[in-house]
């Protein structure tokens, strides 16, 4: 039985974890523990295993600093971070208000994004003292394995150990989180982009049943690979150091090279089009995997057939989805005719989904369809669909559009991908995503993030976000903007173009 302790230091608090005793610090008046090892480092014998508990530990063992990142690419600087803290990648943080285990305080546990092949929890704009301190919640943050260590199709080795890790650090909460203040059957997870197709896939997994009692999903995306697929990219990215997608030639490996073999195949993936289809288009080299086991269906197809009808959704995307990777392909002002006839031909659904974009958008030009179709196909739809699954199932979802313009760059970016992060946690004024808000920060944004960590908050604490349910029939959606109301579903257009796509597991074209 875990259990608070006091200490003689306000701001050196200690509890009782289920491994040992913890010392962390207080923050503004938030307890906080960073790098608390939830399982085993994923290294030596364990490279490419599915996570195995951490060991306990004698004495009160320091929580002040993050654990390591896992090993991961390139992107946005990522692989730069520090690699010199030890292999102890599997590590969770946690904000509290209130130590007490009878606080029984709602548990918001953070799954972040990054495409699957980056992330880490340590970075600033997930430091979650802010949404603890101003609405009463616990927060949880974790690492999980990405790309190459956590979600390659490898043989010998467990598909999808990044979800087999999420799991785990899920059964930590359950086990400990009482300790920290939090209900352990008040536990609501929030992701973001790879985050919410994550919460997406969990949502899917017998593993992960009961371990959560709410979800957000925030822009979830809808690349999930079928096993061959995922093994032949596996190959290549193998094939880069002359070995084969094997456990046993791949664990001998230092982890930095396998993530620079990915990222050469990566920056090359156009060439792989043929074979690969719509995520060579995209250079999206990893994704969950339906491989039968760990992930025996879709989201979408697991929850129409009742998988998440326990759990309470609320899920949603922001408008313009696709304008910030428009701007990172250099592409923004930029986009003509053949990049719209491309797009429109590779990612609209159905023989006949081009003519369907242009019939409903007759005034867009090139760029605005780019735009529609991209933002649809990875983000908008999905997040959609597994509502509309959802509630299909008999189970309640609520629905949300971002559509606030991002006053950061111009104002060029709209209500872009990313922008929901710093506004979830109130984080306006630190890490990459606060390059959309502006410095400083708006009386504007300040006032939308209160708003939307309060809505994000009642829904963990009572599964109500302070709006309607999603149903077929009106459709109803929360939309946030500067004057925020709950509206018929904003991008209706879209949706009747893509009402009878089913988002299957992406297959391998050919071999």
């Amino acid at each position: 039985m875990t259990a608070a302790e006091s200490t003689p230091s306000e701001s050196r608090p200690e509890v009782r974890a289920a491994a040992g005793r913890l010392r962390g610090i207080r923050e503004e008046g938030v307890a906080v523990f960073r790098g608390i090892p939830f399982a085993e480092p994923p290294v030596g014998v364990l490279r490419f295993a599915a996570p195995r508990p951490a060991r306990s530990w004698s004495g009160v063992r320091e929580a002040v600093s993050y654990g390591p990142p896992p090993p991961q690419g390139g992107h946005f600087g990522m692989n730069e971070l520090p690699q010199d803290a030890g292999d102890d990648w599997l590590t969770v943080n946690v904000w509290s208000p209130e130590l007490d285990p009878g606080a029984r305080l709602p548990v918001m546990v953070w799954i972040q994004g990054g495409a699957y092949v980056i992330g880490t929890s340590g970075l600033p704009e997930y430091d979650g003292g802010r949404l603890a301190r101003d609405n009463d919640v616990v927060v949880v943050t974790f690492n999980y394995r990405v790309g190459m260590e956590g979600f390659a199709q490898i043989e010998g080795a467990p598909a999808n150990r990044g979800l087999l890790d999420q799991v785990a650090a899920l059964a930590w909460v359950r086990d400990n989180i009482r300790a920290f203040g939090g209900e352990p059957e008040r536990v609501t997870v929030f992701g973001q982009s790879a985050g919410g197709g994550s919460i997406a896939a969990l949502l899917a997994m017998d593993r992960a049943a009961g371990l959560f009692r709410r979800a957000v999903a925030q822009s979830v995306p809808g690349t999930f690979f079928s096993p061959e697929l995922a093994a032949d990219i596996t190959g290549a990215c193998a094939a880069e150091l002359g070995l084969r997608p094997t456990a046993a030639d791949l664990s001998g490996v230092a982890p930095h090279r396998l993530s620079a073999a990915a990222d050469t195949v990566g920056a090359t993936m156009d060439q792989w089009a043929d074979r690969w289809g719509r995520p060579a288009h995209r250079a999206i080299l990893f994704s969950p995997v339906v491989d039968g086991d760990v992930l025996a269906a879709t989201p979408w197809q697991a929850l129409r057939d009742g998988a998440g009808r326990d759990v309470e959704l609320l899920v949603g995307h922001t408008r313009d989805e696709h304008r910030l990777f428009t701007a990172l392909d250099g592409l923004l002002g930029e986009v003509g005719e053949k990049h719209a006839v491309s797009a429109l031909q590779v990612f609209a659904p159905g023989p006949d989904g081009a003519h369907r974009y242009r019939d409903a958008f007759p005034a867009a030009g090139p760029d605005e369809l780019y735009e529609l179709v991209h933002s649809d196909w990875l983000f908008r739809m999905p997040s959609l669909h597994l509502a509309e699954a959802q509630t299909a199932a008999g189970g309640r979802a609520h629905v949300y559009e971002l559509a606030w313009s991002a006053p950061g760059m111009g104002g060029a970016l709209g209500a872009c991908h990313g922008l929901d992060v710093p506004l979830v946690f109130g984080n306006l004024d630190r890490g990459q995503p606060a390059a959309l808000i502006g410095d400083p920060p708006s009386p504007e944004a300040e006032e939308l993030s209160t708003r939307m960590r309060a809505a994000w908050a009642s829904f963990a604490a009572h599964g109500d976000p302070g709006w309607p349910v999603y149903n077929s029939d009106q459709r109803l959606v929360q939309r946030f903007d500067t004057f925020s109301t709950v509206t018929a579903y904003p991008q209706e257009a879209s949706r009747v173009i893509w009402q009878s796509h089913t988002f299957p597991a992406l297959p391998l074209i050919s071999r």
